[in-house]
């Protein structure tokens, strides 16, 4: 699965990144300071299966039980209005966003940035402002390819070549859609029941806006949150919001890596290690007052959210020896897999390797002792041993 960073220029995309992935990037104050998308690695945080079994275990990935699952990140180009004419950077900022199986939307909550991603004075400009032009700006991305496909769909349509339902599906197939979720859509539009052929225009971008918040789920990440007077301003933004601050969660993160602090991402708090110079301290009890005003620094949080709330995914463990809860060269819970809701036994020894499901005689619910058919619906924190009659090549 993947990620996408997005937002307009300016709004502390590239820092986010760099703390979510502790990889340096550009970070500039002016617009397009991230021209190709920045691709790295992040980690999800969920409960490391060695908790069930009380084994610990010596993983990089399990931190005193709780498991960090990487998952990929993308921080892509800025966006400005117009970006679905090609403004901007805007045909490749959508080119890139479309990989993204759901959106991190960093905001300036602060309202320090115009919609240019021009600096201004904190608390100038309206942050709900971005969050709608935004996604305006992927509603009217869909239309388009919708619109110049169009009259060709309908004489397809007409001479019953196709459906309306494979018909849209085909045009979006580049975005991974697949026909059962435009028949969703037509019912939840009430499009279902009236012909193409009299589709408005407003009929048409009320079936991209429900495709989009389906196929492009969207979270907000409230960035400079540390900044605002009055942090309640983000209950204005519709759907789920994270209140931010991607500076301290960098600066946290890279006193851990010198060990000068103790820090789990997400923590809510961190403890200093020995000496540290008056300018670090400094720094440090600065990030201290940020997390007392808002919790946590909320970069685990927005990534954990997107991934276990919004995508909906759960964690699986696949071993090898279930006496062991290890694979072949004897390591402890080695895997952590993300799978989305409702997979099965199956579906997980496919993303190990294609012959294990192939081959897929029946597998072992660790935990349970219990054997388990190609169609059980695994659960959140499963620990799966697969029997294939094929071994991996």
């Amino acid at each position: 699965m993947q990620i996408g960073l997005l937002g307009k220029a300016n709004v502390g995309k590239s820092t986010f990144f760099s703390a979510a992935t502790e990889t340096a990037v550009p970070v500039g104050n002016y617009p397009f300071t991230t021209i190709e998308p920045n691709v790295g690695v992040t980690y999800a945080k969920t409960r490391c299966a060695c908790k069930h079994f009380g084994m610990p275990h010596q993983n990089p990935l399990c931190l005193d039980g709780v498991r960090l699952v990487p998952v990929k990140i993308v921080d892509v180009a800025g966006l400005v209005p117009g970006a679905h004419e090609g403004k901007g950077l805007g045909n490749k900022f959508l080119d890139d966003a479309r990989q993204a199986d759901v959106l991190i939307h960093v905001v300036d909550i602060a309202g320090a940035t115009d919609i240019q991603g021009q600096p201004v004075p904190p608390g100038t400009h309206d942050p709900l402002e971005d969050v709608e032009f935004v996604e305006s700006e992927f509603d009217l991305w869909f239309k388009q390819i919708l619109d110049r496909e169009w009259e060709k769909l309908l004489r397809e349509i007409t001479q019953k070549t196709t459906t309306i339902v494979d018909g849209i599906a085909k045009r979006f197939s580049g975005l991974g859609v697949k026909d059962y979720v435009v028949s969703e859509i037509l019912k939840e539009s009430d499009l279902v029941t009236k012909k193409p052929s009299e589709w408005s225009g407003p009929d048409i971008l009320r079936f991209v806006t429900i495709l989009r918040k389906k196929t492009k789920p969207i979270l907000v990440a409230a960035n400079k949150a540390d900044l605002c007077k009055d942090i309640s301003i983000a209950d204005r933004i519709n759907g789920t919001v994270i209140p931010c601050s991607a500076e301290s969660e960098l600066l946290l993160r890279k006193a851990s890596k010198a060990n000068l602090i103790k820090y789990v991402p997400g923590d809510g708090s961190f403890e200093v290690l020995g000496d540290v110079s008056p300018q670090q301290r400094q720094a440090l009890e600065l990030v201290k007052a940020v997390l007392e005003k808002i919790k946590t620094t909320g970069v685990q949080s927005a990534i954990n959210r997107a991934v276990f709330d919004v995508l909906k995914l759960i964690t699986v463990y696949p071993v090898e020896d279930e006496a062991k809860l290890s694979n072949k060269n004897g390591e402890v819970l080695p895997d952590a897999r993300l799978l989305p809701s409702g997979s099965t036994a199956k579906d997980l020894a496919a993303t190990i390797h294609a012959d294990l499901a192939k081959g897929f005689l029946h597998a072992v619910d660790v935990k349970t002792k219990q054997r388990i058919g190609a169609d059980h619906i695994l659960k959140d924190g499963d620990v799966i041993k697969i029997v294939s009659s094929m071994s991996r090549g």
